[in-house]
């Protein structure tokens, strides 16, 4: 049988999926080596490998989820990068655009987050190009090469190259990276046309230095995962999650890094949607808390929401084009917003008196206060311990937790600064935490304009079931799925994503001058270009065009049919783009239309497991495993616990109740119930306010 591991490196935990193109799967969790990722990789690989007696051998692919590249920018690890640009525009990652969001507005000392680049780095080149690709100053190849020289003599540690309206015509920044690698062959080169030839220049050129500041380490990372996987015995092919919710060649990724910015989160709310689809629900909320963040994105019609504009670096990760909130990539990602709460997100009380949690993480070393492995700082783990719902012996991964230092801890630091006892501190530093998850999923519905009440809420991680129900109470959503072995949800999202590449062109042109065959001819290279990378098994082709009435700063994405179009489908393109105007701005709104930029989606399907559903038995609720003391409104209630594994389908748990696993502890308080559906995963819905408990 062919086999397929997926592998998601979290800030706290790496879980490890083992399954074939059948109903099983096979999971490990173990300890994230902050140090060196690499280990907990091989650690939990082996480990999921022995415990399902598959051989290395038998092994077809691995799909690699990482956080490495986002890490690498929030934590500047990065090696200097040299920026190369046109001459006259050296100050333009300097600039950046000055727009402030939400409580920034207000603040009286705020700061952007600043590009990773040293202004003695910047160099410019003696070029002009026009926005239509004309060429006014050309770059001469002895002028390449003297920048290359200039380049060179600084020792970058790899370098970008964006020059002025590159998208419209790529030779001089072809001459620049040519002449670049010539002088510096073992440097990290990359040009914006090769990373994402798209208009903006200030987005298009952070998208390509913070390409080339990752990509180094992504590069190393790569390596060393190949060897490793080699040295045990696997010789399929290795995959990595990409920010759109697909996969790409570990080749592939070490050229162009910046599409894992997201690789992780995409991996959640892809499995979000398979789970979604397989009970039926084309509509939903996914809300992925794991040990460091907790990331909220939307399926609807099965399919995930996908932005080209995404932020990171600032307070928190979010797409759909929030400036001031980071640094702005041109990337296709997957429409999420992530936040610094997680199980191991710090509670913090400020000079003022305030409390915090997050965005700082105990991470795995030294990990909670609980862990009892020297963290001092209490975190959400800690909280959950104290209230009740987390099981007070020992999680996956081998971590024994201690409740004595839990209390030690939340007292020192929350309880004895607010006045508060223990417990009251505990609650205080769940409810933060859960304001700062709500916010996140306020962010990809309400101001979205979409109403959470019409989507399921799909919870998962590791920490994720502990606050799912709460968090569906805040925004009246009326069903909670939380499915199997949901503490590695996001394993099951990478080996579920087909293979996919993107592609695009901006060749800004009126609806009037637009022709069927010019417009083919431009979605044509493309596709060639995703044949490419993806080689020429059978393919399936997405397009779509980005589409603004003249004189607009900003378009919409509107999807266009694929083969030889016609004026026809043109005419659609135009009605299809006044119709998603309408629905997102609510107004009509006639003129001219421009469509700016063309985009292809290229996939190859790949082999997934495909669970089967079991019948299930109507029956009352079956016998618990034990009971512990949880809070719930304000006092502790002796609730009863169940084993997940003891469970089957039909089973039905009346709250207040807890489920736990290896992975994960589901909590359903005390006005919701819980069935077990046919893939035993857990259906959560409120109970009538005139139902007695």
């Amino acid at each position: 049988m062919s086999w397929f591991v997926g592998v998601d490196v979290g800030g706290t935990f790496t879980d490890v999926v083992v399954g074939a193109s059948g109903p099983a799967l096979h999971v490990a969790k173990v300890l994230t080596t902050p140090e060196d990722p690499l280990v907990g990789v091989m650690n939990g690989v082996e480990e999921a490998l022995a415990t399902t007696g598959v051989a290395p051998g038998d092994v077809s692919r691995v799909v690699h989820g990482t956080t490495l590249a986002t890490n690498v920018i929030l934590e500047q690890r990065g090696g200097p990068v040299a920026f190369v640009t046109t001459a006259g525009f050296g100050d333009l990652l300097r600039l950046g655009r000055e727009a402030r969001v939400e409580e920034d507005r207000f603040d009286l000392w705020f700061e952007p987050p600043r590009a990773p680049l040293r202004h003695a780095l910047t160099f410019e080149a003696p070029e002009r190009v026009d926005a239509r690709g004309r060429v006014l100053t050309a770059l001469e190849p002895g002028a390449a090469a003297e920048v290359a020289a200039r380049v060179a003599a600084a020792r970058p540690a790899a370098v970008a190259i964006c020059l002025l309206n590159a998208y419209a015509n790529a030779a001089h920044e072809d001459l620049l990276a040519a002449a670049c690698s010539a002088a510096m062959p073992e440097t990290f080169v990359a040009s914006s046309t090769q990373v994402w030839p798209e208009i903006r220049e200030y987005e298009r050129a952070m998208t390509t230095l913070i390409c080339a500041y990752v990509g180094p380490v992504m590069s190393t990372y790569l390596a060393g995962l190949e060897r490793s996987l080699r040295r045990l015995g696997v010789t399929g092919p290795i995959q990595i999650m990409e920010s759109s919710g697909g996969v790409m060649s570990a080749a592939l990724a070490a050229r162009r890094p910046v599409a894992t910015v997201e690789s992780g989160g995409a991996a959640g709310v892809t499995a979000a949607g398979f789970v979604g689809r397989l009970v039926g629900r084309p509509a939903v909320i996914s809300f992925d808390m794991g040990g460091t963040t907790a990331k909220a994105g939307i399926v609807r019609d099965g399919r995930p929401d996908l932005t080209h504009d995404f932020q990171v670096g600032g307070k928190g990760s979010f797409g759909g084009a929030r400036p001031g909130t980071g640094l702005p990539l041109r990337i296709p990602a997957l429409d999420l917003a992530e936040v610094g709460a997680g199980g191991g997100s710090i509670g913090w009380v400020d000079s003022a008196g305030s409390l915090h949690v997050g965005p700082r993480s105990a991470g795995s070393r030294p990990g909670p206060a609980c862990y009892g492995r020297g963290g001092e700082d209490p975190t959400v783990t800690d909280a959950n311990l104290v209230l009740g719902y987390l099981n007070g012996t020992r999680l996956a991964g081998g971590v024994d937790l201690l409740p004595d230092l839990s209390h030690r801890s939340i007292e020192r630091a929350i309880a004895a600064p607010l006045g508060l006892d223990t417990v009251g501190a505990a609650h205080a530093v769940h409810e933060v935490a859960n304001a700062n998850m709500a916010a996140a999923i306020r962010v990809v519905t309400v101001q979205r304009g979409i109403d959470p009440r019409d989507f399921t809420l799909v919870g998962f991680g590791g920490a994720g079931p502990m606050h799912a129900a709460q968090l569906a109470d805040t925004f009246g959503i009326a069903e909670v799925v939380i499915p199997r072995a949901a503490g590695v949800a996001a394993g099951i999202g990478l080996v579920t994503a087909d293979l996919s590449v993107d592609h695009v062109r901006t060749w800004p042109r009126d609806e009037a001058d637009l022709t069927p065959d010019a417009v083919t001819a431009v979605f044509g290279e493309l596709e060639e270009r995703g044949r490419a990378d993806l080689g020429d098994e059978e393919l399936s082709v997405e397009r779509s065009a980005d589409v603004r009435f003249r004189g607009q700063a900003h378009q919409l994405t509107v999807p266009v049919p694929g083969g030889p179009l016609t004026d026809d489908d043109l005419r659609k393109l135009v009605l299809g783009y006044h119709d998603r105007y309408r629905s997102t701005y609510g107004i009509e709104v006639g003129g001219p239309v421009e469509v700016v930029s063309y985009r292809v989606r290229t996939v190859r399907r790949v082999a997934k497991p495909h669970p089967e559903a079991q019948p299930e038995v109507p029956a009352g609720p079956p016998r618990p495993a034990g009971s512990r003391a949880a809070w719930f409104e304000g006092s502790f209630l002796a609730t009863p616990v169940f084993d997940w594994s003891d469970l089957h389908p039909g089973s039905v748990l009346p709250g207040p109740a807890l489920v736990d696993s290896t992975d994960t502890t589901v909590v359903i308080p005390p006005w919701w119930t819980a069935a077990v559906d046919g893939w035993s995963n857990l259906r959560l819905t409120p109970r009538p306010a005139q139902d007695p408990k």
